[in-house]
């Protein structure tokens, strides 16, 4: 019967048993952080943040805020971050449309239409990211000619194997400033490096064909005679999708659209293959190396990955219950 001493004396030992489990990992753990620690006083190595403020005597080819070889490791830190962050953002953006409208695509009743957007997907989901950016990179934009002969494109953009260059706004005055071509090399304007180039367009391509996928299946997964029931009530194809189909498509998409963003953000680590400075080739490669405090720097560098994940899933997950609640 409930509450027995039998029953009471099998509690008492399983809590025991697990005690005693958690005591000895505690002092595993322990005994393993006292024998790293001092193997790295016993080498020399740093496992404070000592090395923060000193100058850190590199040039980062990237930055969108102030730096320079003077500059700290904490700065360089901190280019890295945002180098990272502004990769993720423009490949969340991006990948959203190409993949919404990829995934729009292969439902249509064009047949033409729809087998183009399924062999994007089939085609850019079964090749490794890492190829593909090696693709991009190595094969497209290093083969791209010198300034002198961009190829340019509407609103002075132009393309060259030194990078994208695009019109950038200025501070003082307020205005816009435009790339021109000058002696052997671009001008004015905004420079995006090959590297950003070829890591953000493989970011984009590959997650907007997974997206696409959600997207089908999301739309495919609202049944029929929702259709034709907004249909009956009077509303056209237009209002259908906006009203009927979308919201309740959405309560399907949402959840492993999710996923695919931190997969984005997480995939941007690849940068450090094709030598763009985010977070992983600044701070966990070259501040790494220079200073040797292992411990911290993969520490705080998996902080941040960890950090900057929990907020996408946080915020995707309050627009979920968003959507839902207004579907309801």
């Amino acid at each position: 019967m409930p509450g027995s001493p039998i029953e009471r004396h099998g509690a008492a030992r399983g809590a025991l048993v697990q005690a005693a489990f958690v005591l000895a990992l505690a002092f595993l753990v322990y005994e393993g952080a006292a024998m790293a620690l001092a193997h790295m006083r016993a080498h020399h190595i740093p496992f404070d943040f000592g090395f923060w403020d000193e100058r850190a005597g590199f040039d980062i080819d990237q930055h969108l805020i102030p730096y320079s070889f003077t500059s700290t490791y904490g700065r360089a830190f901190f280019v890295g971050l945002t180098n990272t962050l502004v990769v993720a953002a423009i490949g969340i953006v991006f990948a959203s449309l190409i993949g919404f409208a990829i995934g729009a695509a292969r439902l249509s009743p064009n047949l033409i239409v729809a087998k183009c957007a399924g062999a994007y997907v089939e085609a850019l989901r079964n090749v490794p990211l890492l190829l593909q950016i090696l693709f991009w990179y190595n094969a497209v934009l290093k083969a791209l000619p010198v300034p002198r002969a961009s190829l340019a494109f509407p609103g002075h953009v132009f393309l060259n194997n030194r990078g994208l260059f695009v019109p950038a706004p200025t501070l003082s005055p307020l205005g816009i400033s435009l790339p021109v071509f000058h002696g052997f090399n671009f001008a004015g304007g905004a420079r995006l490096s090959p590297e950003f180039v070829a890591l953000t367009l493989s970011l984009i391509l590959y997650t907007a064909a997974f997206i696409a996928e959600i997207v089908r299946a999301g739309i495919a997964g609202v049944p029929k005679g929702q259709g034709e029931a907004a249909a009956a009530l009077g509303l056209n194809a237009r209002q259908t999708r906006k009203y009927v189909v979308v919201p309740q498509a959405l309560r399907l998409i949402v959840p492993p659209l999710t996923s695919q963003y931190l997969n984005l953000f997480k995939n941007s680590s690849l940068a450090v293959f094709i030598g763009y400075p985010d977070l992983v080739q600044v701070f966990a490669g070259t501040v790494l190396n220079q200073t040797g405090a292992a411990v911290p720097v993969i520490a705080v560098t998996m902080a941040v990955y960890l950090f900057v994940s929990l907020i996408v899933a946080t915020a995707m997950n309050l627009y979920n219950r968003r959507i839902v609640g207004v579907a309801h």
